[in-house]
């Protein structure tokens, strides 16, 4: 079954839904400035930045959206609506909606040895180990530049007896590259209550299981107990996180460090990298490498 996607701009949205409701439309999504804001405001963890178009979209507009079938009685009633709003729309199909998203990715080059391959695409590249991900759910896909720079510099460290732990691990990409470069155990962590599921899939889809890879949800930060049930001794730390977690979680880097271990931490927006450096040398964190991509930096530390 093909929709139509129906958007109304709008100042008064219950005006606007009791109209629709009178025409025997039900199922809205209203979306607000200020809701956008809230958004922004309860999930500023993922992101030190956010696009200004993105956010000039939502400036003292409103939207309501539904969807009608694409079929003679949602044509009428689509025509209904067009006589009283000003309407656009975007056609959708239940296909669109499952798969469209993985056209965006392709088997992606990264360092000297990796080569990250969507779950659903057969491929191999001779000299290159692959790191087989569903990109779908959570941050961290390869395509980054803040991942991109986590990953090559991994390889310098990773192999036999190494153990890693992955803070604010997203999808798993990062901890999931030092096992399959030969790691023997990772340990990782995020604050989103879905990750544990999401990493131990990905773990699976590169024949990783629970044996080898460990996975917690919970604030790294807040949560003292958190921290002693992660432990210590590991010999690669990671967080590909964002500045401001980054700061606050860098006293807490070197206990879970072994001796002679690395650090290796990026999410680390132009402009903040002095600030996250400085807050690094505080905690006793000595900056071994520098690497900056795009607009995004990368730190390896001792």
């Amino acid at each position: 079954m093909n929709y139509t996607e129906v958007t109304i701009e709008c100042k008064n949205t219950d005006e606007v839904c009791d109209k629709l409701t009178a025409m025997g439309i039900d199922g809205f999504v209203i979306e607000t400035e200020d809701d956008f804001k809230a958004f922004l405001e309860n999930n500023r963890q993922y992101w030190d930045y956010v696009d200004e178009s993105l956010e000039e979209s939502y400036r003292g507009v409103s939207r309501v959206k539904f969807y009608v079938e694409d079929n003679d009685e949602g044509a009428a009633l689509l025509g209904r609506v067009g006589e009283q709003f000003r309407i656009t729309t975007a056609p959708v199909c239940d296909a669109d909606w499952e798969n469209n998203w993985k056209q965006y990715y392709e088997p992606l080059e990264i360092g000297e040895r990796l080569l990250v391959v969507p779950e659903w695409i057969d491929c191999s590249e001779e000299g290159r180990v692959p790191l087989r991900l569903d990109p779908g759910l959570l941050f961290g896909t390869g395509s980054h530049a803040t991942t991109r720079m986590c990953l090559a510099a991994l390889e310098k460290y990773a192999g036999a007896g190494v153990r890693a732990l992955d803070l604010g691990c997203g999808s798993g990409i990062l901890g999931i590259g030092a096992l399959v470069l030969g790691s023997e155990h990772c340990t990782a962590c995020d604050i989103d209550p879905k990750a544990p599921d999401t990493v131990m899939e990905n773990a699976a889809l590169n024949g990783i299981g629970g044996d080898k890879m460990q996975v917690y949800a919970g604030d790294i930060i807040g949560d003292a107990k958190l921290r002693k049930l992660l432990g210590s001794g590991y010999d690669i730390v990671l967080a590909n996180i964002v500045s401001d977690v980054i700061i606050p979680l860098a006293p807490f880097v070197r206990g879970f460090m072994a001796p002679g271990g690395v650090f290796i931490t990026s999410g680390i927006i132009d402009g903040r990298e002095d600030e996250v450096a400085a807050a690094l040398r505080t905690a006793g964190l000595e900056i071994i490498a520098h690497h900056h991509e795009e607009e995004w930096h990368c730190f390896e530390c001792r």
